[in-house]
C-alpha cells in the first residue's frame, strides 16, 4: 500500500516535495535559498522532520552532501535555486559523478511557462548536468514530481551509485494535487546487476588458485559496495597481498600483514612492484585509472586479470581482462570464498612463499621514510602524529595537492567509510564542506580536514556555517606557502620554472579563523605539533583551525612519473 495524504485533500508540489523526503528517510539537507525554491523552503520551514542546514555557497551544499554520503551509507541531498545556484552547483556534481557518490540533487527552475524564453535566472540544468549525472529529471507536472523524486533516490543509490538531479520549475511546487507516494519503483531501462554469473565465478576461482605471484587490487567501489568485512575474509583466507587505491582505503585494514599500503602514482614501492610483477591479478570495485596503472601499455605486463565491478562499462574498459564478473561486490566476493571452499583447493603455498619473500625485499626500501631532525615541520609527521593521538579512529577529509597524498599515506585507515577526499575530479576545496557533512552524519565523532593553504580558501567561506552549526571540526592546515603539487611537478618536469605557483598573499590564518568564532593556532616549530593537535583534540565544541608552517621544498615520495611504468618510481 502507498503512502498517500490521510485524506483526498490537495497539498502543495513544496509540501509533496518535503512528504516526499520524509518518505524516503532523509534527516538532513544541505542548501541556499533563491526565488524559484521559495515555495520548497517555506514548506520545510512547516514541517520538523527533514532539517536544513544552510551553507555558504551552493558549492559546498553539493560537496557537504558528498561527505554526508560517503561516510553514512546514506544517499546524500543538495537544495539550489535557479540560475546561479544551480550552476554553482556542477563542480560538485562532477565530483560525485567521477566517484560514484549517491546524492539527489533538487534545483529551482523558472515556471515552465517560462521555460527558453531566457527568463531572470534560467539555464538549461538538464542539459548543463547531461554529461556529469548518472540520470537527470525535469518535472512539468506536479502530479509526477512524488513518483521521479522517488526514482531519482532509486537510480542513486542502486548499481553504480551517482548524482541524479530533479530541475523542478516553480510552478510545480505551487500547484497543488492528492499525495500518493510509491513503495518501490521499476524502471524498464535500469535493471542494475547484483549476483556475478556462477560460470565466470567458477573460472575466477580456478585462476586465483593457480596463481604463482597473486596480487588483490581494490577499490572504492568496496566500499560503496560495503564488501570491506568479506574482502578481509577473502583476502586472509588466501593469504595474497593486497592493495588499495585512493578511493579504497580502509577497505582493507591499513594495519593488517597483508596491506602493502596504497598503489598507483604516489604509492608504495613495494605496492606497485607487486602489481607489477603479478601473474594473477585480482581486481575488486576499482576502475583501473590512469593514476593507477601509470603508462597503460607497461601495466601488468604478465598478469591474467579477474574483475568484479557492479558497472559493465568499466569491464575492459581501460584494460582488458580475462575473468569480468558484472555484480554487487559483496555478494561476488562471498561466492568466490564459497567457490573457494568447494574447490577444497589451496594456494601454492611453496611459490606464495617465495613471493612473500620478494614482497619483503620491496618492503625494506622503506620507500615511505623522512627525516624530522631539521627545524622545519616536515608535513608527514603532521598526519603521522594526527594517526597517532586520534588512534587511528577519526574521521578524515582532505583537499588536493600534497596533503591529500601525505594524508592518504601516512593516516592508515582499518575500517571503511573514514577517508573522504575527492579522487576522480580532484577538487581543490572539498575538504572542510566534506567535513561539515561528515559532522552532521557522525556529530559525536572527531572529524580531521587535512588541507593547504590553497585549497582551503577555495570554500573558506563555510567556516561561517560551521559556527552556525556549532560543528568542532579540527583543520591540519600544511602551509607551504605555495601551491604544493604544481611546484612538485614544476621543479621535476619544467626545469624549476615556478610559473604562478607561489601565495605571495595568503591572509593570516589565526586571525580568519577567530573572526569566523573559531580557534586559530600558528605552529611553527616540530616540537610545537603533538602539542597542538592534542590542544585541539581536547576542544570537543570548537572548531580548532592549526595553520603548520611547514617545509617548503618536501616533495611527495615516492612517485610514477607521466608515461612511466609501475616499475619505473622515483624514490626519492
Amino acid at each position: 500500500m502507498s503512502e498517500s495524504a490521510s485524506s483526498a485533500t490537495a497539498i502543495t508540489g513544496a509540501e509533496i516535495f518535503c512528504r516526499s523526503l520524509q518518505a524516503e528517510g532523509v534527516e538532513v539537507v544541505f542548501g541556499y535559498p533563491g526565488g524559484a525554491v521559495l515555495h520548497i523552503y517555506d514548506a520545510l520551514y512547516r514541517q520538523d522532520k527533514v532539517s536544513h542546514v544552510l551553507v555558504r555557497h551552493e558549492q559546498g551544499a553539493v560537496h557537504a552532501a558528498e561527505g554526508y554520503a560517503k561516510s553514512s551509507y546514506k544517499p546524500g541531498v543538495a537544495l539550489v535555486t535557479s540560475g546561479p545556484g544551480a550552476t554553482n552547483a556542477i563542480t560538485g556534481i562532477a565530483d560525485a559523478y567521477m566517484d560514484s557518490v549517491p546524492l539527489v540533487v533538487f534545483t529551482g527552475q523558472v515556471p515552465t511557462s517560462m521555460i527558453g524564453n531566457d527568463a531572470f535566472q534560467e539555464v538549461d540544468t538538464v542539459g548543463i548536468t547531461r554529461p556529469c549525472v548518472k540520470h537527470n529529471f525535469l518535472v512539468k507536472d506536479v502530479k509526477d514530481l512524488a513518483t521521479t523524486i522517488k526514482k531519482a533516490f532509486y537510480v542513486a543509490t542502486t548499481g553504480r551509485p551517482g548524482p541524479v538531479v530533479v530541475d523542478i520549475p516553480k510552478d510545480v511546487t505551487a500547484d497543488t494535487c492528492v499525495f500518493e507516494y510509491p513503495e518501490s519503483i521499476h524502471m524498464r531501462s535500469y535493471n542494475p546487476t547484483t549476483k556475478g554469473h556462477t560460470g565466470q565465478i567458477r573460472k575466477a576461482v580456478d585462476l586465483i588458485l593457480s596463481a604463482k605471484q597473486p596480487m588483490i587490487y581494490t577499490g572504492g567501489g568496496v566500499i560503496l559496495g560495503r564488501g570491506s568485512e568479506a574482502l578481509t575474509e577473502f583476502t586472509r583466507q588466501l593469504g595474497y597481498p593486497i592493495t588499495n587505491t585512493l578511493m579504497g582505503l580502509g577497505g582493507y585494514p591499513a594495519s593488517d600483514k597483508q596491506f602493502l599500503g596504497m598503489l598507483g602514482m604516489h604509492g608504495t614501492y613495494e605496492a606497485n612492484m607487486a602489481m607489477h610483477h603479478a601473474d594473477v591479478l585480482i581486481a575488486i570495485g576499482a576502475r583501473f585509472d590512469d593514476r593507477v596503472t601509470g603508462n597503460i601499455e607497461k601495466f601488468c605486463p604478465h598478469a591474467k586479470i579477474v574483475h568484479v565491478d557492479v558497472d559493465p562499462s568499466s569491464i575492459s574498459k581501460n584494460v582488458k581482462v580475462d575473468v569480468p564478473i558484472v555484480g554487487e561486490v559483496e555478494p561476488v566476493l562471498r561466492e568466490l570464498i564459497k567457490g573457494l571452499n568447494e574447490a577444497g583447493g589451496k594456494p601454492d603455498a611453496e611459490a606464495l612463499a617465495t613471493w612473500w619473500k620478494q614482497i619483503a625485499e620491496w618492503q625494506a626500501q622503506d620507500c615511505l621514510k623522512y627525516d624530522q631532525t631539521s627545524g622545519l615541520i616536515k608535513p608527514q609527521y603532521v598526519v603521522q602524529k594526527f594517526w597517532e593521538l586520534t588512534e587511528g579512529d577519526a574521521y578524515v577529509t582532505s583537499d588536493v595537492g600534497q596533503h591529500q597524498m601525505w594524508a592518504a599515506q601516512f593516516y592508515r585507515f582499518d575500517k571503511p567509510n573514514r577517508w573522504i577526499n575527492s579522487g576522480g575530479l580532484g577538487t581543490m576545496g572539498v575538504g572542510l564542506p566534506f567535513a561539515m557533512g561528515v559532522q552532521f552524519a557522525h556529530p559525536e565523532a572527531t572529524v580531521g580536514c587535512i588541507t593547504g593553504e590553497a585549497s582551503i580558501q577555495m570554500c573558506i567561506q563555510e567556516l561561517s556555517t560551521c559556527f552556525q552549526y556549532q560543528l568542532p571540526l579540527k583543520i591540519l592546515n600544511l602551509n607551504n606557502r605555495y601551491l604544493g603539487m604544481v611546484r612538485q611537478w614544476q621543479e621535476f618536469f619544467y626545469q624549476g620554472r615556478y610559473a604562478m605557483s607561489y601565495m605571495d598573499a595568503l591572509p593570516d590564518f589565526v586571525k580568519l579563523a577567530e573572526a569566523y568564532g573559531h580557534v586559530g593556532i600558528q605552529i611553527t616549530q616540530p616540537g610545537d605539533v603533538e602539542g597542538a593537535i592534542k590542544e585541539a583534540l581536547a576542544q570537543k565544541d570548537r572548531l580548532v583551525f592549526m595553520d603548520f608552517i611547514t617545509d617548503q621544498s618536501e616533495n611527495v615520495y615516492p612517485m610514477i612519473p607521466a608515461g612511466a611504468g609501475q616499475n619505473e618510481m622515483i624514490l626519492v
